[in-house]
């Protein structure tokens, strides 16, 4: 398939584009409010970078949006590089696209720049702006090659904001529904939350999946992310083998993986591969790797890891399981949960071999998620795993079980365990 050919940028027809571009951002539907708008209005008026990443199609632009509209009145420029009339656009071209913005719209001194990416060294701009006492807030879909580009040349001078799809409020809020008070619900009012948590469990958060169900949004997004943002950008030959490995992983979300035991069942050239296939995966925000918890290093990157999905909607969607998967999704929707917080995320494996979903060493919190636990041997099992991390810790640890509707406070061995269900912990 031959190229498109190039067309040069010229100031006539980045005045049309800019122009365009202007007024569709200025007349976007700001949609629900994103929780991470608070924070965001905290730093915006500092001299810092704001870099805002996440995945593809979760909502970078609107935030951006909401942003402009709460806090920057009409101070700035909004260029969006994912339009493919900039296909071209290069580092060389950047004095003259502020000159055409000024030109347009006056002088100011915001840039907004959506997904920057895919302009080779378009750091070297941004630092000599910088300098100059302009402000830039960015989105990028590509978490490692922003951090190589502020890592570089714009050290100490960026903040960072991760965006992830809908959190349970902001799916809540979509709906037009209004979050009760989770410490007195009525039977009805529990009938209708567990409702819902299985509608987030299944839809997921990707916001215009959420927009236009009958649309194939969560396989186009997917395939977007495997073909655009790293079958082409790190020049991969054998797609087919890159398929494999992330439909693998798509299918088998929240359970111990081994690159050694991929490389054999997926029959995948070696180790470093699925390494490096796993690594753009996570930087194009598919997936999360969650090491084991250890106080060595090297047995924290020798031992097996766990996985999760940006999305248990997209989860869903585009992997496959023989048989009814919800603790797993209640397991990612938690881990999601957390990873909103900025929480450091480990799984735990006691002296006795058993394993607990989710350490969190800031606040030495240990947490089980399992869909029920009125069967006993299940219920010994979680009771077990936590009483056995907790005694090795050998300090006061907070111990939950996250389930789908029970709630409960557990005490075994002097130690308390909190019981409660997905809905009150995701609105907590």
């Amino acid at each position: 398939m031959s190229e498109l050919p190039s067309i040069k940028l010229t100031k006539e027809i980045l005045s049309s584009i800019l122009k365009e571009q202007r007024d569709a951002f200025l007349s976007k539907d700001l949609g629900v409010q994103r929780e991470v708008l608070v924070p965001l209005g905290k730093i915006i008026k500092t001299p810092h970078i704001i870099v805002i990443t996440g995945l593809r199609r979760v909502g970078k632009s609107t935030l951006m949006a909401q942003a402009v509209r709460k806090y920057l009145t009409d101070d700035f420029y909004f260029i969006n590089f994912e339009d493919e009339r900039l296909l071209n656009f290069h580092v060389g071209d950047f004095d003259l696209l502020y000159e055409t913005l000024v030109s347009l719209f006056g002088e100011k001194k915001t840039f907004l720049f959506d997904e920057i990416q895919n302009v080779p060294q378009w750091e070297r701009f941004v630092r000599r702006f910088h300098d100059q006492g302009y402000k830039f807030i960015v989105t990028g879909s590509n978490a490692s090659l922003l951090s190589q580009e502020f890592g570089t040349r714009l050290t100490g001078r960026s903040i960072r904001i991760e965006l992830y799809p809908f959190s349970f409020k902001e799916f809540l809020s979509f709906k037009r529904i209004s979050i009760p008070d989770t410490t007195v619900l009525t039977t009805r009012e529990k009938g209708q939350l567990l409702k819902l948590t299985d509608d987030y469990l299944t839809s997921g958060g990707i916001p215009d999946a959420l927009k236009y169900p009958e649309l194939a949004i969560h396989k186009t997004l997917y395939d977007d992310v495997l073909y655009r943002d790293i079958a082409t950008r790190y020049n991969i030959d054998n797609v087919k083998e890159l398929k494999e490995l992330a439909f693998y992983l798509i299918s088998n979300t929240a359970a111990l993986i081994s690159y050694n035991k991929l490389k054999e069942l997926l029959k995948l050239g070696s180790v470093n591969t699925i390494k490096n296939y796993i690594g753009y995966l996570e930087s194009s925000w598919l997936f999360f790797v969650v090491n084991k918890y250890a106080y060595s290093v090297k047995e924290q990157q020798i031992a097996a890891k766990k996985l999760y999905g940006i999305d248990t909607g997209l989860i869903q969607s585009v992997g496959f399981s023989f048989s009814e998967n919800k603790g797993k999704l209640m397991e990612n929707a938690v881990f999601l949960d957390q990873k909103r917080k900025g929480q450091d995320m480990y799984y735990y494996k006691t002296q006795q071999d058993r394993e607990v979903d989710f350490f969190l060493p800031r606040s030495n919190t240990f947490i089980q998620v399992t869909q029920s636990i009125t069967i006993d041997s299940t219920k010994m099992r979680e009771i077990r795993a936590l009483t056995e991390a907790a005694r090795e810790q050998k300090k006061k640890s907070e111990l939950i079980i996250v389930t789908e509707r029970e709630k409960e406070i557990i005490t075994e061995a002097k130690l308390s365990i909190r019981v409660v269900p997905l809905y009150e912990w995701l609105l907590a």
